[in-house]
């Protein structure tokens, strides 16, 4: 079993496929027993027949469909779910970020193990310090960023950067909602694990176009502040000894 599962989700990227898969294995392949699992959210374009040929030049590829558009939150949990590996690495499917990280990520993993103090870092959490994205974007994400990290206490600068290394355990143990990804660093530290920021490359998209736009992603972002907010204040632990 790989110690590694990279988890891609893909709406309509045909054009970033082979480019990112090319990345991952530059960056991993003699330096990590890993595994690639895309997931395509159903999408319109052939980006599944270039995932599907693809496995021909990448043997640690995997590709899962769905049948149903269900959006990246579910992707991305659908992808963990059958990865293989303890410890997921997750990168968003349009290029943007650097694959190339992935190692420092897993290097800081290591240090923190051999750490007793620092065994309790279950998510080191991307930060993209020189985003390459419009400025309408950024200005969008930090106000987003400035308010979430008011409301949860998150202390994560940037929450909603797609490169990110999680222990597959602790990920499939928080409660499951759309758009979730967003909010893994206050949903880790409501299990009671603590994360990591780690600046990281960020680059402009390649092909293709985004998803998402600045008012969808505010009125979806007041409704889940609300939600993760509850759940917070909700939430009990204990710890559980055997008798």
């Amino acid at each position: 079993m790989p110690d590694l599962s990279v988890v891609v989700p893909v709406h309509n990227e045909r054009d970033n496929i082979v480019p990112l898969l090319t990345e991952i294995a530059t960056a991993l392949r003699g330096k990590a027993d890993f595994e690639i699992v895309y997931v395509d959210d159903l999408s319109r374009d052939d980006t599944l027949a270039v995932l599907s040929a693809a496995k021909a030049q990448f043997p640690e590829l995997r590709v899962l469909r769905h049948t149903t558009q269900s959006g990246q939150s579910t992707a991305l949990r659908n992808g963990i779910k059958a990865a293989r590996g303890t410890w997921i690495a997750t990168l968003d499917g349009d290029g943007q970020n650097d694959p190339a990280d992935i190692p420092k990520l897993l290097a800081m993993r290591d240090e923190a193990q051999r750490s007793e103090s620092d065994r309790a870092i279950k998510l080191f959490a991307g930060w993209r310090v020189n985003r390459k994205d419009t400025g309408s974007k950024r200005w969008a994400s930090k106000a987003a960023n400035a308010i979430r990290s008011r409301l949860l206490r998150d202390e994560t600068p940037d929450t909603g950067c797609g490169i990110k290394l999680f222990e597959r355990a602790t990920f499939l143990d928080l409660p499951y909602f759309d758009h979730m990804h967003r909010y893994l660093p206050a949903l880790v530290q409501r299990a009671g694990w603590q994360v990591r920021s780690v600046p990281v490359n960020h680059r402009a998209r390649g092909a293709g176009v985004s998803k998402y736009n600045n008012l969808n992603r505010a009125l979806v972002g007041i409704s889940d502040l609300r939600g993760v907010s509850w759940l917070i204040r909700r939430c009990r632990r204990t710890a559980v000894e055997e008798v």
